[in-house]
């Protein structure tokens, strides 16, 4: 299998992504706790059928950190900056947790950028699609230890365990644990602040493209139902669950979620295309 390069996109900050393959361009956008290897098994499956890419959102593996408070918007700019570098005219995005909360944001003003959407194991909204209870819950696992000077060692088997199903392989823990050790922190805690403001829930009514929605069926941060609930709000939505899969349901099963994501994208296939 050939191995993805690996470029930037100039700026500030600068930007890291892997590309791997030819044909129409796919995105792949992290998670809160990941990094651009979170979609290695994706970039493998679908770069012999198009152009897969997935970054580093800025402040996250190789990309740079940045100065000041962080709010989604600027994740959406960067978004496009990637586009624009890459010199995509339309591109299938694809994004978990918080890259689905990114493609959120980005989506309603972007449209004519976007050939289809697939969102995976995402929220909303605290205030509409998670509860008080899974707020609160959210803040105490991640937040408030490391602002009371706790390491991201010290954390990453409690989020490890929320995160995941029970008892998955080692390869897929520690393929996690790792991730998580990985984050900048300062970054990270940018990026905790920008998500307990976060709320998309009327951006769903304005995605009037495709929108595959992915969940594992035992996600307990985010569960399908939140999929569910999305469904009335999207014009042309769509929710497959994967069974025995918890929060990255990409990572637990890559061979299920690839076969969803490529019978999604199969019917949009040249939808994405290149300038030019």
């Amino acid at each position: 299998m050939r191995e993805p390069i690996h470029r930037y996109v100039p700026g500030q900050p600068r930007l890291s992504f892997d590309r791997l393959g030819d044909g129409p361009p796919v995105v792949f956008l992290h998670g809160i706790g990941g990094n651009r290897f979170q979609w290695r098994n994706q970039l493998e499956a679908f770069g012999n059928r198009f152009t897969a890419i997935s970054w580093d959102a800025r402040g996250y593996g190789a990309s740079d950190d940045y100065k000041g408070e962080l709010s989604f918007v600027d994740f959406s700019a960067d978004l496009l900056r990637l586009l624009d570098h890459l010199n995509v005219d339309k591109a299938h995005l694809v994004g978990l947790s918080m890259g689905a909360r990114i493609l959120l944001d980005f989506a309603p003003d972007n449209l004519s950028r976007i050939a289809t959407l697939t969102l995976c194991d995402f929220f909303y909204g605290f205030d509409e699609s998670l509860t008080d209870e899974k707020r609160e819950e959210f803040i105490t696992l991640r937040q408030k230890p490391l602002l009371e000077g706790k390491t991201l060692t010290d954390l990453a088997p409690a989020l490890v365990a929320s995160l995941l199903a029970p008892n998955p392989p080692a390869a897929v823990r520690q393929r996690l644990i790792t991730s998580i050790e990985a984050l900048h922190v300062d970054s990270y805690l940018k990026t905790l602040a920008a998500t307990l403001r976060y709320n998309r829930s009327a951006a769903l009514s304005r995605l009037t493209l495709p929108v595959q929605m992915i969940y594992g069926a035992l996600d307990r941060l985010t569960p399908p139902s939140i999929g569910e609930g999305a469904l009335g709000k999207l014009p042309d939505g769509r929710l497959a669950v994967i069974p025995g899969a918890g929060h990255l349901s990409n990572i637990e099963d890559p061979a299920a979620f690839n076969d969803i994501l490529a019978g999604f994208l199969k019917d949009h296939r040249d939808s994405a295309c290149w300038r030019g």
